[in-house]
């Protein structure tokens, strides 16, 4: 018997260690080739200011970037203390990008890093900024390898299931590797860091603006940031529309969820503003919006590429839809559960050495085992995911996004006019706007995981089966050990950002 209370404490851990892990990455990601930007340009110029501006930011991504690593490192433990089951099941799939991300992404970042720091006086300019640009490769490389294994667990590939062992088995590593969901969540989370990168640049230089400080350095820091900002917000743009675009076909309830789509419809428009009905529940009459403004046609194109296509809504993907052939969730947990008890028939034979029985049952098994996650489902109901959280966070993210476009577009007018000192309101905003930057990252990444839910695996395997078999109660007492030791951390790494910011380029 599952212990639910468990597994809600075990998602609330790792939900609270990716969250804060979350907070790091993205500055580490945009940060590192803003930093070989700066050097780019001291090199290629030989002027000293560039060098004191790289030095200056390069300090800042590498208090942020130590901080990041004990957070990351600590997420993966907990695949092993809470979540054994799945790390039994799924290893030899999940493990193996883990795996090259440690072993050759990290490895080069790592074997550069000090470099970076410590050898402006040591090796050639050439060479310094070989290295400052290897750790900025090296940093996104992390990132992709971390996002190949998350995008395996959105869109199960590349694998077969065993059902000698009860274990998912790695067949061809490159569907695993390009995936199109894992290619289409590592170029939009790349493309997001680097513009949370490039508007923490703007946050400390409007600041240094604001109060007459290092007026020349934030200047120049605001130009290269606000170039390099603004084509990493087009290109999330469409990096954000290919990943719309790729949940249709394999997580439709996501993007169901997202735009708050019960009913299904041709043509279905795309929600521009709206406010949910808090009592709507799906199967019901109720009106899905208290409040909407809608683009007629937006949704189908986006989803579908086809302004009159059909968009499932949630009811349609509980409930089925003949006239469409989707299949309701019921007829799933049906053909699951029997796979599950003809998987245990299968194990049963082998055990008693029945060859002939064990055959018959591996052939039903085999007829119904793209269905087995559904099988440990409670209610069709389950594989709704909390809609109003799914939904207002993806349009918190993409209401900033556009935000963030004016605000680069802005900047790098005032900046190459020269006019920027004098906008106190226009900095006012920059000094803000990594704080929004932050809150529309995390957006982003709560439609990604709580979109997705109840799944660990879509489709194979609910979370209420990936759990360790621990009580509720150690997983409880971790959660606040953790939440302790993060917020001491957070609080470590705004302390000394602080006080680093403070002192400014000096001494560089």
């Amino acid at each position: 018997m599952v212990d639910l209370s468990m597994v809600n404490w075990a998602r609330a851990q790792f939900a609270l260690t990716a969250m804060y892990h979350w907070i790091f990455v993205p500055l580490t990601l945009g940060l590192s080739f803003l930093c070989a930007f700066y050097e780019t340009l001291y090199v290629r110029t030989g002027k000293e200011e560039w060098k004191n501006i790289a030095k200056f930011w390069m300090t800042l991504f590498g208090i942020n970037f130590a901080i990041g690593v004990a957070t990351g490192i600590i997420l993966e433990f907990e695949f092993g203390t809470n979540w054994s089951n799945y790390s039994w099941m799924v290893g030899d799939i999940f493990g193996a990008p883990l795996a090259v991300e440690g072993i050759v992404a990290f490895f080069l970042e790592a074997t550069f890093f000090a470099v970076m720091f410590f050898g402006w006086d040591r090796v050639s300019k050439n060479f310094h900024l070989f290295s400052t640009w290897m750790v900025a490769i090296g940093s996104n490389l992390s990132a992709l390898w971390i996002l190949v294994a998350n995008g395996w667990m959105q869109f199960p590939t590349g694998m077969a299931f065993n059902p000698a062992t009860v274990r998912f088995e790695m067949q061809n590593f490159w569907e695993v590797l390009f995936s199109p969901v894992a290619m289409a969540k590592f170029t939009h989370t790349t493309s997001t860091s680097f513009m949370v990168g490039a508007l923490f640049v703007i946050t400390v230089s409007s600041w240094y603006l604001l109060k007459g400080r290092h007026v020349e350095m934030a200047k120049k820091s605001i130009i290269v940031a606000s170039v390099f900002g603004l084509l990493s917000t087009c290109y999330a743009a469409w990096t954000g529309d290919e990943s719309a675009f790729v949940n249709a076909s394999t997580q439709p309830m996501k993007l169901a969820a997202y735009e708050g789509l019960y009913d299904g419809e041709k043509g279905a428009g795309i929600v521009a503003l709206g406010w949910l009905n808090s009592e709507k529940k799906p199967g019901d009459s109720l009106p899905a919006f208290d409040f909407e403004i809608k683009i007629p046609g937006g949704l189908a194109l986006l989803a579908n590429r086809e302004i009159n296509s059909f968009v499932p809504g949630i009811n349609d993907l509980v409930y089925g839809n003949a006239e469409e052939g989707i299949e309701s969730v019921a007829a799933k947990m049906e053909k699951g559960k029997a796979a599950i008890a003809d998987l245990a028939a299968y194990k049963a034979a082998l055990k008693v050495g029945d060859a002939q029985a064990a055959d018959g049952a591996l052939a039903k098994f085999n007829a119904n085992q793209e269905y087995l996650g559904y099988g440990y489902l409670l209610s069709p109901e389950q594989t709704v995911p909390p809609v109003a959280t799914t939904f207002y966070s993806f349009h918190i993210m993409v209401f900033l996004a556009v935000l963030f476009l004016l605000i680069f577009v802005l900047f790098l007018i005032a900046a190459v006019k020269d006019t920027i000192a004098a906008k106190r309101g226009l900095l006012s905003l920059g000094f803000i706007s990594f704080f929004l930057a932050m809150i529309a990252s995390q957006s982003g990444w709560v439609v990604a995981e709580v979109g997705r839910q109840p799944w660990a695996i879509q489709g194979l395997m609910p979370v209420n089966v990936a759990t360790t078999n621990i009580s509720a109660g150690s997983v409880q007492t971790t959660f606040f050990m953790f939440l302790a030791v993060f917020t001491l951390l957070l609080i470590a790494e705004i302390k000394i950002m602080l006080k680093q910011i403070k002192i400014g380029p000096e001494g560089f």
